[in-house]
């Protein structure tokens, strides 16, 4: 078989494109189970380390958070060799995504499982000029540059505190990624790095939440 003819067809048929271009063009996908979804409507917390909820735009979310850490205990998963972990997540004013002064940002992001982090990024939130622009490095890993609100699922959003009466401060993201992992049991973790030492209410100045996660276990052979 051609791989690179097989590689574009596999790339219409998203999201699966992404499982089998983790590996070579003779894997095989065996096995596909969600073992956790939650959008935080039912209020349900179990699992959570440091899991609180509030609500934000007539949605229930997870959060809000600044430099903190939450977690989700998965245990008894099902045999697999990898797993998928999609997030939705929402940035709440004014974060500044790449900036280097040490002052305000930069502004990180990132998660990980068990010990090991899998994807670390910056956002921004700010106003984009052709005279100044704190860039972001999201969908790309730090320290990638890419425009404000680059890969966003929505935009039109007033930020939380800080710039409540603003319409434009807070944005959602939702992304996907897939990670080597064969153990019965896992702990996703995300936080946040973000640098506000000139504001006298930091938390009110940036913050983060989570509108949805879902695990999926895959086997590939």
């Amino acid at each position: 078989m051609n791989c690179n003819i097989w590689y574009q067809g596999a790339r219409r048929l998203f999201p699966l494109f992404v499982i089998f271009s983790f590996f070579s063009c003779a894997d095989t996908l065996e096995m596909e189970q969600v073992v956790y979804s939650n959008d935080f409507s039912d209020l349900n917390l179990e699992g959570f380390e440091n899991g609180r909820l509030f609500v934000f735009e007539d949605d229930t979310l997870a959060g809000y958070y600044h430099n903190e850490e939450v977690a989700l205990n998965l245990k008894d998963l099902p045999s697999h060799n990898l797993l998928k972990i999609t997030l939705e997540i929402l940035i709440h004013d004014t974060w500044d995504g790449n900036s280097s002064d040490g002052v305000g940002g930069p502004d990180q992001w990132f998660f990980g499982v068990d010990s090991e982090e899998v994807f670390r990024t910056t956002f921004s939130n700010t106003p984009c000029e052709s005279t100044y622009c704190l860039y972001q490095s999201f969908p790309d890993t730090f320290s990638k540059t890419n425009r404000p609100k680059t890969g966003a699922i929505q935009t039109n959003m007033p930020g939380r505190c800080l710039f409540s009466s603003d319409p434009a401060y807070s944005t959602r993201y939702r992304f996907s990624k897939i990670i080597e992992h064969s153990n019965s049991s896992a702990r996703i973790y995300m936080n946040a790095e973000l640098l506000a030492t000139n504001s006298p209410d930091p938390i009110c100045d940036e913050s983060w939440s989570i509108a949805g996660i879902t695990v999926e276990a895959l086997t590939v052979n």
